[in-house]
């Protein structure tokens, strides 16, 4: 009998220690960890297109942030999660996805970026599957390092990238605002 209260103890510990958030049929984690530093779920949607869903989009970082400006301008260690939830989301169109909003979010002028801009892209020519996730890190001071299924795909340097990259979901005119909302907390 100890036994079994012993078991069921450390099951509800386990339970908690791993927390899991819901977005649409996803799973996230609350808590995800990069280089030793802990980032903390700050908020994520659903993207749908004619009512069928894409894929979510994460926010994870140190601090809650529900102001985008402040997210942007941040030098601190943070990520975003896609979550492949359709096999209508191809490498192929997530490239061009990338390609429009890197365009939109330098407002066309993207030379100072164009060679970081192209080896980014080249970490997506792997094909995509439903369930595959990609976390987008921005490491304090350095730059990107991308992540697919949590193995490394690969390092763009510069926080002028992270700034471009991170504008293409939380810009004036990012390419979701459902989940520009839902990354700040604002909408669920």
């Amino acid at each position: 009998m100890k036994r079994i209260i012993t078991l069921l103890i450390l099951l509800i510990v386990s339970n908690l220690s791993t927390a899991q958030i819901r977005i649409g049929d996803i799973v996230v984690p609350e808590k995800i960890t990069f280089e030793g530093e802990e980032l903390t779920f700050n908020g994520g949607a659903m993207r749908k297109v004619l009512s069928f869903k894409t894929y979510s989009g994460t926010l994870y970082t140190k601090n809650k942030y529900t102001n985008d400006k402040k997210v942007l301008d941040s030098d601190e260690t943070m990520a975003i999660r896609l979550n492949i939830a359709s096999k209508k989301v191809t490498n192929e169109r997530m490239i061009k996805v990338f390609r429009k909003g890197f365009d939109d979010a330098m407002f066309g002028n993207t030379q100072s970026l164009d060679a970081r801009i192209e080896d980014f892209l080249k970490l997506f020519n792997s094909p995509m599957q439903i369930n595959d996730f990609y976390d987008l890190v921005y490491l304090k001071g350095k730059g990107i390092k991308t992540y697919k299924n949590g193995k490394e795909l690969g390092f763009i340097k510069g926080r002028d990238f992270k700034y471009a990259l991170f504008k293409i979901w939380l810009g004036h005119e990012p390419a979701c605002q459902i989940i520009k909302g839902g990354m700040l907390g604002l909408t669920e």
